[in-house]
């Protein structure tokens, strides 16, 4: 049986884009795989302390050398990238918040990601896992628009997720999230809408190709 690790990030609950498009990737992915395991992070509700020095530094230190404050405070690190590990796939929920992500999931990240255990090591445990992230925008940052070039998330999880941590990276991106809610953008309402149906077809095709190249579907 498949196990899904899905990570939500929006600060904007019901209301939120990246919410509805992860949930409808993990409804289909359990309508298909009734049997799998789905673990949940919602970094909005429960969020992950900063990272401190002592957790960052202590990844250096060989067990046996590690203090019970360095043991205590790398606990939770070992915590995250295990539960990546274990996963088969993993579904991201990243809204661009300031050009870039959520706070909170910068966090996440900061978590897991271990030079020598997972980060540009051969033999990674994560090398070529599928991870999906949906990022949602508020408007559109396509080639040929105002904000061309102006959106820090996708590339920035594209080279870690994919560069550093070796894994199968595949986007999912709703643009213009805020056409019905900001008056200057009515205009955009139709592409908004399109661009909202079609992340939520992708999310179902995503979910339904996944379980298919693990055997699980």
């Amino acid at each position: 049986m498949a196990t899904l690790l899905h990570i939500d990030s929006s600060l904007n609950g019901d209301a939120s884009v990246s919410r509805e498009v992860t949930r409808t990737f993990r409804e289909a992915w359990e309508e298909l795989h009734p049997g799998g395991t789905v673990i949940y992070r919602d970094l909005a509700a429960d969020p992950l302390p900063h990272l401190s020095g002592l957790a960052y530094h202590a990844q250096s230190v060989p067990d046996a050398e590690q203090t019970p404050e360095q043991r205590a405070a790398f606990a939770p690190r070992l915590e995250v990238a295990a539960e990546v590990e274990r996963a088969d796939a993993v579904l991201i929920g990243a809204p661009l918040y300031n050009f870039s992500l959520p706070s909170t999931l910068k966090t996440w990240l900061d978590y897991l990601i271990m030079v020598g255990r997972n980060a540009y090591v051969e033999n990674s445990p994560l090398a070529g896992k599928r991870v999906t992230v949906v990022t949602s925008r508020g408007g559109s940052y396509a080639k040929g628009t105002p904000q061309e070039g102006n959106d820090y998330l996708h590339p920035y999880l594209e080279y870690l997720l994919g560069g550093a941590l070796g894994m199968s990276v595949e986007f999912i991106v709703p643009e213009l999230t805020l056409a019905r809610i900001v008056p200057a953008m009515s205009g955009l309402i139709e592409q908004a809408d399109a661009s909202r149906a079609q992340a939520h077809e992708d999310a179902r095709s995503r979910a339904k190709a996944l379980l298919a190249e693990l055997g699980a579907a």
